[in-house]
């Protein structure tokens, strides 16, 4: 399993993969630190999610830098994002008492009825490579505290990565296996939960791979969820404060070199406002500094491979074709690496694929609209549904505006984004369940009604 650095087209380290012998081991592994991890005080296990937040700002420089050389994120980025993590471990190792807290019900004199919430045992995380440290993690800090035990399906792209999580759990103090890295390909996956001792599976990826573990689970009865794609709509009002509107909206397009799934994608604005908004997000994105991912002054790096640059790439020119006007990029970079500029479409037609499709990637899509009801209508105009924004200084019109737009989540006068203290998830094709905050911890646990007569 080779990692390769984006921005060179170099092998940084080759890995040795798994066979099926190491995956039936590994589960045995698992179900073993099962036994004890579950009846460990969930104070002590709060504690070493404590620790653990310690060591990654401890390491934060070490994973940054193995970050960016698998996948290419800017090195600024990365670094944010360990300390992301960080903040996660530290959520759970405050709050995970409180949310799984004993509930008691009203019952008959005499009686005492509550529900406890108890682990279900390994669970399956299959995760991508944009967010490679954060999206293990807001995954494995609640479920670990919880008394779940972790196994990983990490993005063939990002073995270092995945690698230096297990680490991270291990030299925390967390039990021998209580969080283990499969390095397989995805043809194993559905071999794993098959396997009995697996209990749950949750995958964050794109909407085929979502679409093969929902159905693998399902079919043998097992909990899963799905985050998936999104192609979020950034409503801008013409009441908007359009100085500090396009300057969020460059930074929501192009974060993480574009490859986010709550990353702004179609940019629904208001006729009155449209003109203004178009050149300042042209001007926004060309002031972008395009290059080496290492380099503090970048803003955005390569695409994580070369494949997906040019699926990207097809995107747009097919786009192109089909009628949408080029207002600034749509070119890779003519240097080494999987480099593409920040693009930005207008006039794009209903069925285009940047109308229609996820474009994972810097590139934005802009929609002109008339009035509110055509705004929600083009923000709906999508099978995706995980998350939306809504930009205007009277916060009454965007709050009920936000309940009208078919999401997960809606933030008025802000960037979309995954936060440990709310619910965080999608609907339609984005996915189903939610992750983070009290209603993510209590996605892989028994709600066992326990009745003392």
């Amino acid at each position: 399993m080779n990692a390769v650095n984006p921005a060179t087209g170099e092998i940084v380290e080759t890995y040795e993969e798994d066979d099926p012998s190491d995956v039936a081991d590994a589960l045995d592994y698992a179900e073993t630190a099962f036994e004890t991890w579950q009846d460990r005080p969930r104070r002590e296990r709060e504690e070493l999610l404590a620790s653990a937040a310690e060591l990654l700002r401890e390491r934060q420089s070490e994973y940054a830098e193995l970050m960016t050389r698998e996948m290419g994120k800017p090195l600024a980025q990365a670094e944010s994002e360990i300390e992301k993590c960080a903040w996660v471990c530290e959520h759970y190792a405050e709050y995970a008492s409180d949310y799984l807290e004993d509930e008691y019900h009203p019952s008959p004199a005499g009686t005492e009825v509550k529900t406890s919430y108890e682990p279900l045992g390994p669970v399956l995380a299959v995760m991508p490579w944009n967010f490679p440290f954060w999206q293990v993690f807001r995954f494995a800090a609640p479920n670990l505290v919880a008394g779940n035990v972790g196994l990983l399906k990490h993005a063939s792209n990002v073995p270092g990565c995945a690698l230096a999580i297990e680490e991270v759990f291990r030299d925390a103090g967390f039990p021998e296996n209580a969080f283990q890295t499969l390095l397989v390909s995805s043809d194993l996956v559905e071999d794993v939960i098959d396997d009995e001792r697996v209990k749950a599976t949750t995958l964050t990826g794109s909407g085929p791979a979502g679409s093969a573990v929902a159905a693998a689970s399902g079919e043998r009865i097992k909990k899963s969820v799905l985050e998936l794609g999104g192609s979020d709509p950034f409503v801008v009002l013409d009441d908007a404060d359009l100085e500090t509107t396009i300057e969020e909206g460059v930074w929501a397009r192009n974060q993480n070199s574009g490859q986010s799934c709550i990353a702004a994608k179609r940019f629904v604005v208001h006729d009155e406002v449209y003109d203004e908004f178009v050149s300042g997000l042209v001007e926004g994105a060309e002031s972008l500094t395009v290059g080496d991912p290492m380099d503090p002054d970048t803003d955005v790096g390569p695409q994580a491979s070369p494949d997906l640059m040019e699926n990207l790439h097809s995107q747009v020119g097919r786009s192109i074709e089909a009628g949408a006007t080029l207002e600034t990029g749509g070119e890779p970079l003519d240097r080494d690496g999987a480099f593409y500029p920040p693009t930005v479409l207008t006039d794009v037609p209903d069925d285009a694929p940047a109308a229609q499709d996820e474009l994972f990637g810097p590139v934005a899509a802009v929609f002109r609209v008339d009035d509110e009801e055509e705004a929600i209508t083009r923000a709906n105009d999508t099978w995706f549904g995980l998350g939306g924004s809504v930009w205007t200084t009277d916060r009454e019109r965007g709050e009920r505006l936000a309940h009208d737009i078919e999401a997960g989540c809606v933030y008025v006068n802000r960037v979309v984004a995954s936060d440990p203290r709310v619910p965080f998830g999608g609907v339609g094709i984005s996915g189903f369940g939610r992750e983070l905050s009290e209603a993510g911890i209590k996605e892989f646990v028994n709600r066992k009604t326990v009745w003392v007569q």
